[in-house]
């Protein structure tokens, strides 16, 4: 692994960094990032100050659904580059101190791996049972796939179906199977003896499914019901788990990080426990605050930030009573936190310092997502056909089928759309921002950009952010420390402590677009970090503007 580590949980003292490799930097001007680009960033990536790289899909696919479609999970997609490009980028980080962690996605492959070509050409050939095939003229259930219509997809030819948690050209593997699952681990553990530091690993919850594949209840006009009610974290999925486990992460001393939406508090121990499956697991609680179900965008949330600040308390309280958290505000599936926390008229550099003060101290491993760091906000499209990511195209179609109209369909998916993070990243204020020469796959948040990272206040409050958790005295205290959530505050300020041993650093973040009077116990002593520089606390009562962040003792 890159930089031998000799502690167990070397991870926790980490700040990791999220790069979409198709949007990140294109290195050869045909409009798509790619690994040499991303290699050509990593000094900027060092100056910020970031210790780890997780980098999105980069494997062969036919890219239906951006990368997470794979067709060979130990190739890399000419429009990424070459393995010799992954082998200079992986030696180039190390030299710089830099971590590589690869997506690990092993619910689905895509319909054009091999393995799903066999089967499909030889109803008799072992492959047919390395996915999820059932006989009959009738599709077997009702169940719904996340990105829309049913889960069963005709075999051409035969009275014969498959299976898809998700995308038709994304058919599910039949873990089940052992003969499939040792395959699987050899390809994991090929890749860590290559030296990468780690995964995250897509969609786990998934892998196992309710063996009576019986029909329930519809939940949609389509007759349908979402899938997840018999397809997410299953009872006996443990088995599958701790086998993985066992097979590949525990020979190395490599970190996990488990996208694992669908479990509940008190089962987070099986997940990040001393014995726990994974290193630490993303929390989607108070992500997806703003619609009832992260797969429906129709269903709007009026939310409050009351509720937003005890979502965030509760998903804290989880992670440490059952081990370590991955703390994140955006991702590649997620709108841009700006947009999202933050009331229209106060989306400023100082709110996204704000928001991000706000969740980097809390106790765990931060992760930052491409771009969030300069404060991006969402795109906004006028027609469906701009949009690319397939969620996207599902959730306008189903709106309009739930009786949404056109305008209120797309307004439901410009707010929530996953190609808002996905926007090319811009490194300067030329046409397309410096990400490419030409007209990249998808269209910039803006083509001549205003927000940019060759001059931005956001980037030097999250290098400060980050050198003070890594590099500084109080150090120790942002890393390891316990975390006490207070209590007398004002509904729409979230405040906690931190604390070690006889050391105490505190944080406070108004969320709201309303002044908000703060009385403490103690006076302000010294501050750390202060996000609204024209108003600096002082004494036990004081007032926070808008948006404002402190962090201090």
């Amino acid at each position: 692994m890159n930089n031998v580590e000799t502690t167990k949980d070397w991870w926790k003292e980490e700040v990791i960094y999220q790069v979409y490799p198709k949007s990140f930097n294109d290195s050869n001007d045909d409009g798509i990032g790619d690994l040499q680009g991303i290699r050509e960033k990593l000094p900027y990536l060092k100056d910020l100050g970031i210790t780890t790289l997780w980098i999105c899909p980069i494997f062969t696919s036919p890219m239906v659904d951006n990368g997470y479609d794979i067709a060979d999970f130990e190739g890399i997609d000419p429009q990424f580059g070459t393995m010799a490009d992954f082998d200079e980028l992986l030696a180039d980080a190390n030299q710089l101190g830099i971590k590589i962690l690869l997506d690990l996605v092993i619910n689905h492959t895509s319909d054009e791996h091999q393995w799903f070509q066999e089967a499909l050409k030889d109803k008799h050939s072992k492959y047919r049972d390395y996915y999820i095939f059932k006989e009959g003229k009738e599709r077997p259930n009702n169940w719904r796939s996340i990105f829309g219509g049913s889960v069963w997809e005709k075999v051409p030819g035969e009275d014969c179906y498959y299976l898809h948690v998700f995308d038709k050209r994304q058919p599910d593997l039949n873990w089940e199977n052992p003969e499939l699952r040792q395959e699987i681990y050899a390809m994991i553990n090929r890749w860590l003896d290559k030296g990468i530091a780690g995964f995250r690993i897509d969609s786990i919850t998934f892998i196992k499914k309710d063996q009576d594949y019986a029909s329930l209840p519809a939940d949609g006009v389509d007759g349908l019901v979402s899938c997840k009610h018999k397809t997410r974290n299953r009872p006996g999925i443990e088995i599958f788990l701790n086998e993985l486990k066992r097979e590949t992460f525990e020979k190395y001393n490599c970190v996990t990080v488990g996208e694992a939406p669908g479990v509940p508090y008190d089962e987070f121990s099986q997940f990040i426990g001393e014995d726990g499956y994974f290193s630490m697991i993303f929390d989607f609680h108070y992500a997806d605050i703003d619609v009832e179900s992260g797969s429906d965008w129709f269903k709007r949330t009026n939310w409050t930030t009351k509720e937003f600040k005890e979502l965030l308390i509760n998903s804290q309280e989880a992670l440490q009573a059952a081990g370590w958290g991955a703390n994140f505000i955006e991702n590649h599936d997620q709108p841009r936190a700006l947009s999202k926390l933050v009331k229209e008229g106060f989306q400023t550099a100082e709110a996204a310092a704000g928001i991000g003060v706000m969740y980097f101290f809390l106790r765990g491993t931060p992760f930052i997502y491409q771009g969030q760091e300069l404060g991006m906000v969402n795109a906004q499209r006028e027609q469906i056909s701009q949009f690319d990511d397939i969620s996207s195209i599902d959730n306008y179609h189903r709106s309009i089928q739930e009786g949404f109209s056109p305008e209120e369909a797309m307004n439901f998916v410009n707010l929530r759309s996953r190609d808002n993070s996905r926007t090319p990243m811009p490194w300067n204020n030329q046409q397309f921002g410096g990400f490419s020469k030409v007209a990249p796959w998808l269209e910039m948040t803006e083509e001549y950009p205003r927000v940019h990272a060759s001059e931005n206040s956001v980037l030097d409050m999250y290098k400060q952010m980050i050198a003070l958790r890594q590099h500084s005295a109080i150090s120790p205290i942002l890393k390891t420390g316990s975390i006490r959530f207070l209590t007398d505050l004002p509904d729409n300020v979230l405040g906690y402590a931190r604390e070690l041993e006889n050391d105490t650093v505190y944080v406070l973040t108004n969320l709201s677009p309303e002044e908000e009077a703060v009385t403490l116990a103690d006076e302000i002593g010294e501050i750390y970090l202060n996000t609204h520089a024209i108003n600096e606390p002082a004494g036990k009562e004081f007032t926070l503007l808008p948006y404002q962040s402190v962090l201090f003792n």
